[in-house]
């Protein structure tokens, strides 16, 4: 079942009423990503501040997630002796069956499955389990068992919790961001109406010729009752209705095989013929008259209904394999959703609104869109303003008006310096005052650690320069070169800390880069001045802990991210006390299953988790962040200068293996890095030569493996080529075109019906004898072909790599491990790579 966002504090509030000292701690489980941090630090506020016991674990993968259940939930259940409880779940398990993975679903004893354990399940990935959104509830599996179960009050509808639910029962609890109800209408009918169906065998037998010819030569066997004549216009209606359906091949069958059957033209015809010639036994010859009026209506044979059934069935397990295979994307970040909790709470304030800004901020740096993991190459506005489309900057423009809220101007500020500061366009480095900890705006431009790092090196390693100036070249440095000289800041300048540029050239900073860099193609470097009409749009965060630091959210996102994917010990000191990075000099050990290397992962976590409480530990953590990006430009470099990119039928592949940096790129998150950063140099290498990016604007797809020496396996990411849903206007216009199809059929239909009921009033027919089937038929086609254009539509550009890795594991012997979150990561074997990789250029990546 899922929970509205309108009531959203529905759960929350009800565990604050019935919350006392004896009760079971709230158990939240954690994914290892900044955003699922962040939100972790906004609830764990709020349960501290309403004083309610509650325990984290961080949550590495699918294997850690089935230990938890074990290990954690099963001992709150009732059935070990437990008193039920409360699991939170923070981008974890959206896409797989939770009762299954938490050891929920056991029936035997008759009883309650969930044992009295209640999980609230919030994930920004896509697409859904739909068996966690629409059921989830313990008394589903109860009246499965038990037929005369008392039928449950309405707060629960369609899967929709209503207001007067009543928590504490267990059972699965998505929490909706809005998609649910406004984009899977079609999906929850699909699911409900399955769910209610009786069961019965389905043994993948056709539904065509085969089986209609055979019921023919029964019936004119068997029959001895004259048969009704149908008119040629109900003939060439059946046919046409038989043309539009046989073209459009169905899925008989949800497992492996590749047999597909057809729909027979002449099926409906024979049908009705069968339907006519079967006897009447409820008919007495004395009740034949001399002229008899209209016969009634059949009654179906039980053979017939038992195909109707499987028709109907297979009909809607065909929309909810379409909907798997759309391929993944994400929705609005958890750390923005647990903000809008604490906001209907009444417990917003700086601090919970600045997680939620940082975890936002995040998913730009790890590639995550509205079409999955890939860059973006919308340049309308500097910033962050390329992720996620309109629906990212929506979100962004109430995290704007957020910290307008929060934040209001200075009353003893009469000379009015704030808003100067604003309107001057000058990034703030420092704080107004030692007590400030306020969130202001700033124009970020696309710059990397700019506060924390020279303005040289800020440009070097920032990924949009890269890609647009061709950094990996010289020319494409000396590009760099006379950009800086056009600006009029000379090298010297710009190769010393940022904060002590001269002040001038600081001022006249942002004016430069909006000159200049047009000349360049860098039109989204800087945002644009506010204006009446766009506002703000394009501008980013930053926040000041008095004359301690001040670090804008892109900042932290940077080094929470490095924290997490290179850890605080990532670097060491030799003997003169110089940092480097991991080399291969310190022999690791062989870890086969992966243990040892999660178990450095949570531990990652928790630094990470005190360094956004704890401004020192994240200024302590700058060098590892520059560390992890300074190996992403020198090995992205690296690979496009000695050509070790492979163009495939499906995609691009590059893999890491050698160097000094290769040990940085076995964590997934570092390694989706360096992959973006090579493809938006690829994507912007496509729009060069060829004036657009890849194939019909969706991009080429990237496939990027490291190896993990110490484990003998390569890690493989496989992120979007950029292009396809960022492209508004041409989305815009694909609806438009299928919502005037819609109306065609729609009109179409309607004239059909009105045609065949004069025709009944003519002939004197009845609903059921005229046209039973063929209204049936044709409105399973249209639908079918409604609900094409509508997936085609949802699904245009997405990354399938999720989808395709599990296509190829099911047909080779590759040995490959898919435990990460992130359906684009694997794991494979050395020895496997080759044959794995040959299989994945055969599939459709892209949606």
């Amino acid at each position: 079942m899922y929970l509205p966002r309108s009531l959203i504090s529905h759960l929350y509030q009800h565990l604050l009423r019935t919350h006392h000292s004896q009760s079971p701690p709230v158990l939240v489980l954690v994914s290892l990503e900044p955003d699922a941090l962040c939100a972790c630090r906004i609830l764990s506020a709020l349960f501290k501040r309403d004083y309610i016991p509650h325990s984290i674990h961080p949550i590495s993968g699918y294997n850690d997630l089935t230990a938890a259940g074990e290990d954690l939930v099963q001992p709150m259940t009732t059935q070990k002796g437990g008193s039920g409880g409360i699991v939170v779940c923070l981008g974890v398990g959206g896409m797989v069956d939770m009762s299954t993975m938490l050891g929920l679903d056991n029936i035997a004893d008759g009883g309650d499955p969930s044992g009295g354990v209640q999980v609230w399940l919030i994930d920004a990935r896509r697409p859904w389990n739909l068996g966690n959104v629409f059921a989830g509830r313990p008394e589903d599996a109860l009246q499965e068992i038990d037929g005369n179960a008392r039928s449950r009050a309405p707060d629960v509808v369609g899967g929709r919790v209503q207001v007067s639910f009543k928590p504490g029962q267990g059972g699965i609890v998505v929490y909706d961001d809005g998609d649910i109800e406004q984009e899977l209408t079609t999906e929850r009918e699909a699911y409900i109406a399955l769910s209610t169906m009786p069961d019965v065998e389905d043994d993948g037998e056709p539904l065509d010729d085969s089986d209609g010819a055979s019921e023919v030569a029964e019936s004119v066997n068997g029959g001895s009752q004259s048969k009704k004549r149908k008119s040629w216009s109900d003939r060439e209606d059946d046919w046409d209705e038989s043309e539009e359906e046989n073209p459009r091949p169905r899925q008989r069958r949800r497992s492996n095989s590749s047999n597909t059957v057809t729909s027979s033209p002449s099926r409906t015809l024979r049908a009705r013929t069968r339907e006519s010639a079967s006897p009447d036994p409820a008919r007495t010859p004395s009740q034949i008259p001399g002229s008899s009026p209209p016969p009634a209506a059949q009654p179906p044979s039980p053979r017939k209904l038992r195909r109707r059934l499987l028709r109907l069935r297979r009909k809607h397990e065909l929309i909810l394999h379409k909907y798997y295979s759309l391929g993944a994307t994400y929705s609005e970040p958890i750390s923005s959703l647990l903000y809008s909790l604490a906001e209907a709470l009444g417990r917003e304030d700086n601090d919970l609104l600045w997680h939620s800004i940082v975890g936002v901020s995040s998913l730009e740096l790890y590639g995550r869109s509205m079409t999955g993991v890939g860059i973006s190459t919308s340049l309308d506005s500097g910033g962050s303003a390329g992720w996620g489309g309109q629906r990212g900057e929506r979100i962004r423009q109430v995290l704007r008006d957020e910290v307008r809220r929060l934040n209001p101007p200075d009353p003893a500020d009469t000379r009015g310096e704030n808003a100067r500061g604003e309107t001057s366009g000058v990034i703030p480095t420092t704080a107004r005052s030692p007590t400030d900890t306020s969130i202001r705006l700033s124009p970020e431009p696309r710059f990397l650690l700019i506060r924390h790092w020279s303005l040289y090196d800020s440009m070097l390693h920032s990924p949009y320069l890269a890609a647009r100036l061709h950094i990996w070249s010289d020319v494409g440095r000396k590009r760099l070169h006379k950009l800086l000289a056009k600006m009029g800041v000379s090298l010297s300048q710009c190769r010393q800390n940022y904060t002590h540029m001269d002040m001038e050239l600081k001022r006249g900073l942002r004016q430069s880069l909006l000159t200049y860099a047009p000349m360049y193609g860098l039109d989204g470097l800087v945002p644009p001045p506010a204006s009446a009409g766009r506002g703000k749009e394009g501008w980013g965060f930053v926040r000041s802990w008095g004359w301690k630091a001040c670090l804008s959210a892109l900042d932290v996102g940077v080094i929470v991210g490095a924290i997490l994917e290179v850890g605080k010990s990532g670097i060491h000191a030799d003997a003169t006390g110089k940092p480097y990075d991991r080399r291969g000099v310190k022999k690791e050990a062989v870890d086969e299953d992966g243990s040892e290397e999660t178990q450095a992962w949570i531990e990652r976590f928790w630094e990470a988790y005190d360094a956004l409480g704890n401004i020192e530990s994240l200024k302590q953590a700058l060098p590892t962040a520059q560390l992890l990006h300074r190996a992403i430009l020198r090995t992205g470099t690296s690979l496009i200068e000695k050509r070790q990119i492979r163009h495939l039928k499906a995609f691009r592949m590059a893999v890491v293996k050698e160097g000094p940096d290769v040990q940085l790129f076995t964590h997934p998150a570092a390694l989706t890095k360096l992959a973006l950063w090579v493809g938006e140099a690829i994507a912007e290498q496509e729009k060069e030569q060829r004036g657009k990016v890849g194939k019909h604007g969706k991009g080429t797809p990237l496939v990027m493996a490291g190896l993990n020496e110490g484990r003998g396996v390569y890690v493989i990411v496989g992120t979007g080529g950029g292009g396809g849903v960022v492209d508004m206007a041409l989305q815009e216009k694909r609806k438009q075109r299928i919502d005037a199809k819609a109306r065609k059929k729609q009109e179409k239909q309607q004239e059909k019906e009105r045609i065949r009921s004069e025709r009944r009033e003519k002939e004197g027919l009845g609903d059921e004898e005229d046209g039973e089937e063929e209204t049936e038929e044709e409105d399973e086609d249209e639908s079918d072909e409604s609900d094409d254009d509508d997936l085609d539509e949802r699904g245009y550009g997405r990354n399938r790599f999720g989808n395709a890795f599990q296509e190829v594991v099911d047909e080779t012997n590759a040995r490959v491990r898919i435990d990460s979150f992130e359906s684009c990561v694997v794991e494979i074997k050395k020895e496997d790579l080759s044959g794995f990789l040959e299989s994945l250029s055969m599939k459709a990546v892209i949606g």
